[in-house]
């Protein structure tokens, strides 16, 4: 299947703060968009950090996501754009905002629960581990914040540089939490491992800017950077196991799964990689540069394009499955939950896609562009726009 289908219209409006409008549409519904929905639980399941789990697979085989009649349950407005993935844990949703400020909600009602601002800009997705909420700002610093209030319990020079005339670069990467340790890139050509109290375990310069969220998985970590290489270092003490060029920058983060490492370019390619020795596997091209992260569920690699595209491939040979069109770049990464690929696109809508054949099952309009991924727990998907909203969403 490729290409946009034709779908009936409607409007479904926020009841929120920070409320706008959203339109949801399905191609295989005749029933007007409810103008309600079940409440949110306060139990709601766990989405941790950026691609669910610290492979980056984005992919959460035991959740479950709406599919059509998807209505806005609640709104709740920051003071800039986000870009951020919202983090989703016992009942509350962090996430981070380009006016410089992480913010906690309740998942339940989008009710704001604390704000802790930073000098720069958050485009880190936080990540939340044992009651703390992990997360980088472009002022250079790497965050430890208390779930609960947003209180700073430490926070660490992840940007910190070796040119006498930079004093910190941005951490635009997302953190990652394993085993004890925060992995986290930065603007410096750095990628550190600090200990979840804030001590610094190792730090391993990179031939370029990082601005991707580590993947850790069989006691590696694996990076891209900017000058277009991947990099799988060891967990232990940072020492680099083995380094690879892939073409242009790597500015979506590496999904590792099944012995392979999946990683998108600015060169409009998707590379599959030997997680034991960086050998290429194959290589697919788009028609435009690649800065999201594929997503990978049992044989199936899901990724978007700058060319408007969502793809998806097979995770062995990398032989194209289908390729579903937008109307805008896909910088969202997507996320795979129950079969279906929930992902953003700059036309400013969410896409709910069945995984088998991408025809659409659903889709709403934000008021800005949804670059990133959407988090799908419960029945329930939260999504962040570039509107300045973040969104809580059901179906009946």
């Amino acid at each position: 299947m490729s290409g946009r289908q034709t779908r009936r219209r409607y409007l479904a409006t926020l009841g929120a703060a920070g409320a706008a409008a959203l339109a949801g549409c399905s191609n295989d519904s005749d029933n007007r968009t409810p103008t309600g929905g079940p409440s949110i639980p306060g139990n709601v399941g766990r989405w941790p950090m950026f691609g669910y789990d610290a492979a980056n697979t984005g992919s959460a085989s035991g959740e479950t996501g709406p599919t059509t009649n998807v209505i806005a349950q609640w709104g709740s407005a920051t003071r800039g754009q986000i870009f951020t993935s919202p983090a989703v844990v016992d009942g509350s949703l962090y996430v981070g905002s380009n006016d410089g400020s992480v913010y906690c909600f309740s998942a339940v009602n989008g009710a704001q629960q604390w704000e802790l601002p930073t000098d720069g800009l958050v485009r880190s997705s936080p990540a939340v581990d044992g009651g703390t909420v992990y997360v980088g700002s472009f002022d250079g610093y790497l965050y430890a914040l208390e779930a609960g209030t947003g209180q700073v319990q430490w926070r660490y020079a992840a940007g910190a540089s070796d040119n006498p005339l930079v004093d910190r670069g941005p951490v635009r990467s997302s953190p990652t939490v394993a085993d004890g340790t925060v992995y986290i890139g930065s603007d410096s050509d750095r990628v550190s491992a600090v200990s979840t109290d804030g001590t610094e375990q190792w730090v391993t310069g990179t031939g370029g800017s990082v601005q991707t969220a580590p993947a850790v998985a069989g006691g590696s970590v694996y990076v891209g950077d900017n000058a277009g290489d991947v990099t799988a270092l060891s967990t232990a003490d940072g020492s680099e196991q083995w380094a690879v060029e892939v073409g242009g920058a790597v500015t979506g983060s590496p999904a590792v799964a099944s012995g392979s490492v999946y990683v998108g370019t600015d060169d409009g390619d998707v590379v599959a990689l030997s997680a034991v020795d960086g050998s290429e596997q194959w290589r697919h091209g788009t028609d435009g540069p690649v800065h999201s992260s594929p997503a990978v569920d049992g044989g199936t690699v899901y990724v978007g394009s700058d060319d408007t595209s969502v793809t998806a491939l097979a995770a062995d040979g990398g032989d194209q499955q289908w390729s579903f069109e937008t109307s805008d770049a896909v910088r969202s990464s997507p996320s795979v939950v129950g079969g279906n690929v929930y992902v953003g696109s700059d036309d400013t809508r969410l896409y709910i896609l069945s995984g088998a054949d991408g025809s659409v099952r659903w889709e709403l309009s934000t008021g800005g562009p949804v670059a990133a991924a959407p988090t799908v727990v419960d029945n329930v998907v939260f999504v962040a726009s570039g509107d300045n909203n973040v969104y809580g969403l059901t179906a009946p």
